[in-house]
């Protein structure tokens, strides 16, 4: 079975723009990111993708490899399937450009899925961080995720899901994080299909997996990081990485 990873890494973003060039610590956000995913040493190959001559002369000044996209994409996982389509691969795992706190035990977690599926039941494979404080289960920016008895994702959202609407009953929230494994035909089905509602209104691109059947095996970790959406992130990542 052959294993990539991707890193799909745009340089506007709407909350915070060149986020991933900005300075953490003496090196760059999306640098920080790929050495992080080089140095688990769980991929036949590792590649930062993107639409950006800037964040592609980082990586390849720095003796990395990157891709530059040919069209306009919307969402990570558009850049990586238009980079895997004709790739000899299994399986590629999208790992976010802002997320240098990427570690080897949950992409371990995550490539352990396919190793243990011989029938291929599962399309795609995701991480899931248990979570706790109010304003994060309530905070839009956090992505919630729930799921069956056998962790199969039945719903992403911006909203808390489950609604606690008898709050006497226990239930566990779980944060969505971002990184993604995916099946190379999964991720090309994607890219060859259209939005629909569900992923138009939450703006929420593992949606459109769902609205077409495909099937999400979550997988939680407790590795919870910093993703780097604002400032105030950036100011926080720095902090942790000392």
């Amino acid at each position: 079975m052959k294993i990539i990873s991707m890193i799909p890494a745009r340089y506007s973003a709407t909350r915070f723009p060149g986020k991933l060039m900005q300075d953490l610590n003496g090196k760059t956000v999306i640098l920080r990111t790929y050495e992080a995913t080089v140095a688990t040493n769980l991929f036949d190959d590792v590649f930062v993708v993107t639409d950006n001559s800037i964040i592609y002369n980082e990586i390849t000044n720095h003796g990395g490899k990157a891709i530059m996209s040919k069209k306009e994409h919307d969402c990570g996982s558009d850049r990586i399937a238009e980079a895997v389509e004709f790739l000899d691969i299994d399986v590629v795992i999208n790992v976010q450009g802002d997320e240098p706190f990427t570690d080897r035990e949950s992409l371990s977690k995550l490539i352990n899925v396919f190793k243990s599926d011989p029938n291929k039941e599962v399309d795609l494979a995701s991480l899931m961080v248990h979570i706790t404080d109010e304003d994060e289960i309530n905070n839009p920016n956090t992505v919630k995720v729930i799921v069956d008895n056998n962790n199969f994702a039945l719903y992403f959202s911006r909203s808390p899901i489950p609604y606690p609407r008898d709050k006497t009953v226990d239930v566990k929230y779980y944060k969505h994080k971002g990184v993604y494994a995916f099946r190379k035909q999964a991720i090309l089905d994607f890219y060859r299909l259209p939005m629909l509602t569900l992923e138009a209104s939450e703006k929420l691109e593992q949606l459109r997996y769902l609205e077409y059947g495909k099937r999400i095996k979550m997988v939680e970790t407790d590795v919870q990081g910093v993703e780097i959406d604002t400032p105030e992130d950036l100011e926080r990542a720095k902090k942790l990485w000392k």
